[in-house]
């Protein structure tokens, strides 16, 4: 009974630490959904400068890139994290797909070395993670094996997940696709370059983890 207590108490002693520090927070998503863009988005408005390479060519984030001390402050509230922008997540790369964007067959090849590299790294790295933000195009189809795998690990893991639409500044983009898609999230609708509904992100973002 002792013992029990013990590890009731240390849950909940842990639980109020874990609200309190300073948080590690992934972005994760298929590739070019705009993850790079989100990050780069987040550090201006937050730290004056960019974090990632942004490229129109699938797979340009091939390394784990991360920002510290990143402190957010909206509408009275605050939240403190470092920013971790991880690799498109991809169930398969194929170094043909680099050749067709323009690439020789040789850096082909390599960015696709290093691309399956970033994936390994990524899901590896979701452990580490207190919150994750998951962006998606809202132009393409939700429905996609790389989206469900993504969800799927995440939900495995209980990390608090909070789910972005990006690119609603397109008229393809819709956003009752990813709500049906994956209604157990509410989704927020953001254009990452150009910070619409950006304001309405940051608020879900430190509701998501302090909840």
């Amino acid at each position: 009974m002792v013992n029990v207590f013990k590890r009731l108490l240390g849950r909940i002693f842990k639980n109020l630490f874990k609200k309190k520090k300073h948080l590690k927070i992934g972005l994760y998503g298929p590739p070019n959904a705009g993850k790079s863009t989100l990050a780069n988005r987040i550090c201006k408005d937050w730290l004056g400068e960019e974090m990632s390479a942004v490229s129109n060519i699938p797979h340009e984030t091939r390394e784990i890139e991360i920002k510290e001390q990143i402190n957010l402050q909206n509408d009275g509230k605050e939240l403190s994290f470092s920013l971790v922008d991880t690799p498109g997540i991809a169930t398969k790369i194929d170094y043909e797909d680099f050749i067709k964007k323009g690439l020789k067959k040789k850096e082909a090849k390599q960015r696709a070395k290093e691309a399956t590299k970033g994936v390994i790294d990524a899901i590896k790295w979701l452990d580490d993670m207190d919150v994750v933000i998951v962006i998606l195009d809202s132009t393409q189809d939700p429905y996609s094996q790389v989206n469900i795998t993504i969800v799927g690990n995440l939900q495995a893991r209980d990390i608090p997940v909070l789910l972005v639409g990006n690119k609603v500044d397109l008229k393809r983009s819709n956003l009752k696709k990813i709500e049906a898609a994956f209604p157990q999230y509410d989704i927020v609708g953001i254009s990452a370059q150009y910070g619409n509904n950006i304001d309405k992100f940051y608020d879900a973002l430190i509701s998501t983890a302090n909840a």
